[in-house]
């Protein structure tokens, strides 16, 4: 079962490595950082902003 992240949340939260405004993925419940190409977990409806709980996404090429 997915959860919905409050917009307004969306709107404040930002990457903390560079600051950029997070996409939310509700299918895989994470948060993506489109610049620094990473994304974090978010575990029980909390975001977890911590570098070393980010998984590195892969490039499409």
């Amino acid at each position: 079962m997915s959860e919905k992240i409050n917009p307004l949340l969306l709107e404040v939260i930002a990457c903390p490595r560079c600051l950029a405004r997070l996409q939310y993925e509700q299918e895989n419940q994470r948060l993506i950082c489109c610049y620094e190409q990473i994304a974090y977990p978010i575990k029980n409806g909390v975001p977890v902003l911590l570098a070393d709980k980010a998984e590195i996404l892969k490039n499409k090429e």
